[in-house]
Formats: structure tokens, sequence, C-alpha cells
């Protein structure tokens, strides 16, 4: 009889473990959303999954990368549509490649 109060006790700590961290919180909302979800997916652990995943709080450092991929995607564009316009007008003042072989 001890040890199953022993055991008890042990388990007791764990869920005011978990109620005091917001485990227990956190996966109520989230079987919550799946329940209230009209069509379930084919996938209950995909789906918690990805609920679990987009309710943990973003990492500073991956949200100064994706700023920075944005930066650079703008950069790359600028720098694409400048070439562009700099091979037309230097295709203005070169002759076609085909003349040029032929001279």
């Amino acid at each position: 009889m001890a040890h199953y109060k022993a055991a008890d006790s042990k388990r007791e700590q764990f869920r005011r473990y978990l109620e005091k961290s917001g485990v227990l919180d956190t996966l109520t909302k989230v079987l919550v959303a799946l329940y209230e979800e009209p069509e379930k997916p084919n996938s209950a652990l995909d789906f918690l999954k990805h609920q679990l995943g987009a309710a943990t709080p973003e990492n500073p450092e991956i949200e100064l990368l994706r700023l920075e991929l944005a930066e650079m995607k703008e950069k790359y564009e600028a720098i694409v549509e400048e070439n562009k316009k700099l091979k037309a007008k230097l295709a203005q003042y070169e002759p076609p490649q085909e003349e040029k072989r032929a001279e």
C-alpha cells in the first residue's frame, strides 16, 4: 500500500509540474482545435505537431535570418533588373554576335 501512495504522489507532482509549465493548457488547446476541426486531418499526429510547432515562440535568430533573406531577395531582384537594363544598353553599342563571327 505504501508503494501505491508513493506512485500517486509522484504522479501528482508530475501533474502539477505539467500544469505550472503550461503543458496541460497547451495540449488542451491543441486537442480542442483538433476536435473543432470541421474536416478531420488524415494524420492527427501531424496536426498536433503542426499546431505545437506554430505555438512555440520564434527564436530571435530565426527572425533575423528571415529578415536578412527578404532583404537579400530584394537586392537580388534589383540587381537582376539592373543587369537586364545594362545588357539592353550594351546591345545598342555592340554588333550582334553573328556579325562578330563573320569579321
